[in-house]
């Protein structure tokens, strides 16, 4: 079933638990993700990254993912992630996500939140709801985002933020990275607990992968509700592909074959994300 991507992250705020969001690109990563969401019995937002529309029809996406949302037994929401470009979160909006992200996270904070005020009165008057960022994430190993800053988020101007804005839930920038880490990582856990007393939105954590379980764990403890996902399901499938490319009657496989085994790599992957956001509150 399709749901508001904000009513999803208000459930899991009050039952102190979090929603993995998958970033995804084609059909066998929105139903291995869907897949995952069902053996655990767990919501799941599926995430279309504004980067992609180049090699991905937005309409005919959504069209893909609501048809799969509507055959699923769990709550899915439909995302569009790390958006730039009004035109882009026009185009989501008006073919179907229930959510979008405006990143502003490039501009200094008044022009970011005038540019962000415009896109939740847009979005709000379609019943959408927004996401947005403070601070800046850095771009890790293998990940195909754009270069951020590593600027950490302020609580005092995410709490000015959110009440200037009326942002649905906020990325908060605490030290993970998109991709994977370059070396240990720094996750500033009591930074999150000050933005967390400072604004009552859900937060949201970019750069999943990579992270250790028991940070995130503790992340979600203290008020993470959505967790972003990518590539450490692209470095499985590819890891994969590679595999299967090396044996010998790689020339003679069926591509249907081909893309069959890289879902069912990438399902597992998936699945772990989504059990351990649902347990951190046990």
């Amino acid at each position: 079933m399709l749901v508001n991507t904000k009513e999803m992250l208000l459930a899991a705020q009050r039952e102190k638990s979090a929603v993995a969001a998958f970033n995804v690109f084609n059909l066998e990563t929105v139903q291995a993700a869907v897949r995952a969401a069902e053996l655990e019995k767990r919501p799941v937002i599926i995430a279309l990254g504004e980067r992609y529309f180049s090699t991905v029809d937005a309409e005919g996406f959504s069209a893909m993912v609501r048809a799969i949302a509507a055959k699923s037994e769990v709550p899915c929401a439909l995302h569009l992630d790390h958006a730039y470009e009004k035109q882009s979160i026009v185009r989501a909006i008006s073919c179907g996500f229930t959510s979008v992200m405006f990143d502003g996270s490039k501009y200094e904070l008044e022009q970011n939140m005038a540019l962000t005020l415009e896109i939740v009165e847009l979005a709000h008057r379609s019943g959408v709801s927004v996401e947005a960022e403070i601070g800046s994430v850095s771009r890790g190993a293998f990940s195909d985002e754009e270069e951020g800053d590593g600027r950490l988020t302020d609580p005092a101007e995410a709490k000015r933020f959110v009440e200037e804005t009326g942002v649905d839930f906020l990325a908060a920038a605490i030290g993970t990275v998109h991709g994977m880490y370059a070396g240990e990582p720094k996750i500033d856990l009591e930074l999150l607990a000050r933005i967390r007393s400072a604004v009552g939105v859900p937060l949201v954590l970019h750069g999943g992968s990579g992270t250790p379980d028991e940070i995130i764990s503790k992340a979600v403890r203290t008020g993470i509700c959505k967790v972003n996902v990518n590539t450490e399901v692209s470095l499985a499938a590819v890891a994969e592909l590679v595999k299967f490319a090396s044996s010998p009657n790689a020339r003679q496989a069926h591509l249907s074959t081909v893309m069959a085994g890289l879902q069912d790599t990438m399902t597992p992957v998936m699945r772990k994300f989504v059990r351990l956001l649902g347990s951190a509150a046990e």
